[in-house]
């Protein structure tokens, strides 16, 4: 029986589906209809004569076939990636526009400080910015729409080169009637039993705010998760209960306004490490190596009365 040659486009979709273990979240992240998804997949197994994915009701997991596959298509993506990055950029100059990932927790409240500075120091060098959930970026560079992402840890995609800028604080947040914003200092056993809002589980910093209340014996209120950084303040703002909020986050939005009191704890608790990650194989690499120390000395010279610059 003669095999046929797979595409790049039915490899790049079967390795989709892998990755999201679902037809219909892989057509998402791929901005395409599942009926497309699924045709190319079907072709795909009809030109290799053999069953590469097993569908059911709860999602679809590649057959053994699938799993022999699925290393050989995903080194074939990430070289045509690189080819793609080499017909994109001039491998000697920081020129041309690149394709940054940044979650919405951590952008809008970061890069205002430091994009002039990269502009300046990198006048070709054009930024294309884009928010998406940790998870989503992780995918998105590995599959080649970003070109460098800046995220949190830890990385859940193995096959990423990742470089810390710093670590940021987490600080409490209470409403101004609230017993500890009357009291000074807060110590962390005050803290035991009490409500802690925490942002939905779609974002990696639900899983940093839960291992906060657990490690302080506080209760999360799953029942009332907000949205965004912005509803969680407004919960705050409201009484609902107390919330740790990125130190970033609180300079520029809670600092300006009355609504939430920011507390004095006795104890800091564990950073959020934020990192600029991209493709080992990224003909920029030494671009974005060097990028993340410029970064690192701008927050450094701006901010290092609020987060914890990395060494390096």
């Amino acid at each position: 029986m003669a095999v046929g040659h797979p595409t790049f486009k039915q490899l790049q979709y079967f390795h989709a589906i892998c990755v999201a273990k679902s037809f219909r979240k892989a057509a998402q992240r791929l901005g395409v209809s599942q009926p497309t998804i699924t045709a190319q997949v079907s072709a795909l197994e009809d030109a290799l004569g053999l069953i590469l994915l097993e569908r059911s009701r709860t999602g679809a997991f590649p057959t053994a076939a699938g799993r022999a596959i699925l290393p050989h298509a995903e080194r074939t993506l990430e070289e045509v990636h690189a080819i793609r990055d080499i017909a994109r950029f001039s491998l000697d100059s920081a020129s041309g526009i690149h394709r940054l990932g940044v979650p919405s927790t951590l952008g809008p409240y970061f890069l205002p400080d430091v994009i002039s500075d990269i502009h300046s120091e990198y006048p070709s060098l054009r930024l294309y910015v884009r928010e998406e959930p940790p998870r989503d970026l992780e995918n998105g560079l590995l599959d080649g729409r970003y070109d460098l992402i800046l995220t949190t840890r830890p990385l859940e995609v193995t096959g990423i080169t990742e470089d810390l800028l710093f670590g940021e604080p987490f600080l409490l947040c209470a409403p101004p009637e609230h017993p500890l914003a009357a009291q000074g200092k807060v110590r962390p056993e005050d803290i035991a039993g009490e409500r802690l809002l925490a942002i939905e589980e779609r974002h990696r910093l639900f899983e940093q705010m839960q291992a906060i209340a657990n490690r302080y014996g506080a209760r999360l209120m799953r029942d009332y998760e907000g949205t965004s950084l912005d509803t969680v303040r407004q919960m705050i703002g409201t009484g609902i209960g107390l919330a740790f909020l990125p130190a970033l986050y609180v300079r520029s939005e809670i600092g300006p306004r009355n609504d939430v009191e920011v507390l004095e704890l006795d104890e800091t608790p564990t950073d959020r490490e934020v990192v600029l990650a991209w493709r080992p194989s990224a003909p920029q690499r030494q671009l974005y190596r060097t990028m993340a120390a410029f970064l690192r000395a701008q927050c450094r010279k701006k901010l290092g009365h609020i987060l914890h610059v990395a060494e390096g």
